[in-house]
């Protein structure tokens, strides 16, 4: 079984709380990990609920300050442990000459190797064994992209009865017509895995959207997602603050969670006057969503782990 799980390490906008960092949400899946925003204090974050510091890659969704501080420091401390192996560094047009700059404040040299990656909407910026990140649109006040990792489909459930009924004999040929091989039996006929296996199952996808507005853009990259992580700042009195900040209500949100068939919304990025009592985001974000999309308001340190989808 393929494990995937998310770590939020920081869930507050614009400036830190007592009780919540700035952005930055840790993705495991299997053997590879990947930071999406980086904001001041990520790598303590990072200490404190244990995610360890082996990433193949950070993703920023903008270069607004409270996403992409913590890089500074996060690298030093990398480069005191002793890395040796390039780090990418993916972000929205202006990374290529906005992070190099970032990462040599206050130092000649960057401390350990980089690559730095613009990506634009529909680029794929990692890709794995059966799965790839992509970036999309998104509308915010700056340059600005969401990051949607999306596994590959897997294959049917393998139907023994079936095989059997085609005349295949239990054993190694059962094996390989799992791993997708066609297969002949003794009187010579063949068997092709489409005969004996059920049909392609769908691979996992979350869906990041940084900061913006509600948009097409989200809800394209969304659709279907097994967990869409949004932006939900302000609540229904702040609809004007939203607009002139290009930020989204969490009532917003949770419309772009349904219009996209989300499965599971999870808000995040909230403005301080919520810091202790999110309840009023998480409310009216249900009251779109009704009963049968879950929703969550994420606090630092929470988990996720996804489960195939069967």
């Amino acid at each position: 079984m393929s494990s995937l799980r998310l770590t939020f390490l920081g869930t507050s906008a614009a400036a830190p709380t007592a009780h919540r960092n700035l952005s930055g949400l840790f993705v495991k899946r299997e053997g590879q990990s990947f930071l999406f925003d980086c904001g001041e204090g990520t790598q303590r974050q990072m200490i404190r609920f244990g995610t360890g510091f082996a990433l193949d890659a950070v993703f920023f969704t903008h270069f607004h300050a409270d996403h992409y501080l913590g890089i500074i420091g996060f690298l030093r401390t990398l480069g005191m442990l002793g890395r040796t192996e390039p780090l990418a560094l993916v972000g929205p047009r202006t990374a290529a000459t906005f992070l190099p700059k970032v990462i040599r404040l206050g130092a000649d040299d960057a401390p350990l190797p980089v690559t730095i990656a613009e990506a634009e909407p529909g680029d794929v910026v990692f890709r794995g064994d059966g799965y790839r990140i992509e970036a999309f649109a998104t509308d915010h006040r700056i340059a600005s992209i969401g990051y949607a990792l999306i596994e590959d489909p897997r294959p049917g459930r393998f139907d023994p009865a079936a095989a059997r009924a085609a005349g295949v004999p239990e054993g190694p040929l059962f094996g390989r017509l799992q791993r997708g091989e066609v297969v002949r039996l003794p009187g010579g006929r063949t068997i092709a895995p489409h005969e004996v296996m059920g049909p392609p199952r769908h691979g996992r996808r979350i869906v990041i959207s940084g900061d913006t507005r509600p948009c097409e853009g989200t809800i394209r990259a969304a659709e279907g997602a097994d967990v869409l992580v949004h932006e939900a700042t302000f609540g229904d009195l702040e609809q004007a603050r939203a607009r002139e900040t290009r930020h989204a209500t969490a009532r917003e949100a949770a419309i772009v969670a349904r219009d996209a068939g989300a499965q599971k919304l999870v808000l995040t990025h909230l403005s301080t006057r919520y810091d202790r009592d999110p309840d009023i985001l998480l409310g009216q974000a249900r009251e779109e969503l009704g009963e049968r999309t879950p929703v969550m308001v994420a606090e630092d340190g929470d988990g996720i782990d996804l489960p195939l989808r069967d």
